[in-house]
């Protein structure tokens, strides 16, 4: 049996706040409710979900013009690591979407979600070149940025 849930918060890959939602009991048990994200959607509940939508509107509001404004700032940026390489050209390692978002915060001087960039390059880079990554921010909105990558240089 599915539980019917008032969202309280936004929760990834499900919903939003003031979304109703249906969920596996188990999940709804040991994660949604715990956690707060959600109460169960009774007649109290269904009350307080017009004001969550209309919170929800507001708060999706910021976060265009904040990711707009984030989006400007990233467009076109070409970020570089340098990379320890064997002799074959094979690198040791790899650049993980934490290590992009690092360079990228250094390099325009602003917060980036890790999560962004998470969701744009789904595995490791594990080679040299160059890479365009597309990051995705909040509310839908989509930066493309170049990242080099390196092999630094022997010095014998």
């Amino acid at each position: 049996m599915a539980n019917k849930l008032l969202l309280m918060k936004d929760v990834d890959d499900l919903g939003r706040s003031g979304d109703i939602v249906t969920v596996k009991p188990g999940f709804a048990r040991n994660f949604l409710l715990p956690q707060g994200f959600a109460v169960l959607a009774d007649k109290r509940a269904l009350k307080m979900q017009a004001r969550l939508q209309e919170e929800r509107r507001q708060k999706a509001v910021e976060d265009k013009q904040e990711a707009e404004e984030l989006a400007a700032a990233i467009e076109g940026v070409t970020i570089e690591t340098m990379v320890k390489v064997d002799h074959e050209g094979h690198m040791y390692g790899s650049v993980s979407a934490h290590d992009v978002a690092d360079l990228l915060e250094k390099q325009i001087s602003r917060h980036v979600d890790k999560k962004a960039i998470q969701n744009a390059l789904k595995h490791p880079i594990k080679e040299t070149g160059v890479f365009p990554i597309a990051a995705k921010l909040k509310e839908g909105i989509t930066a493309t940025f170049t990242l080099k990558v390196v092999p630094e240089e022997h010095h014998a």
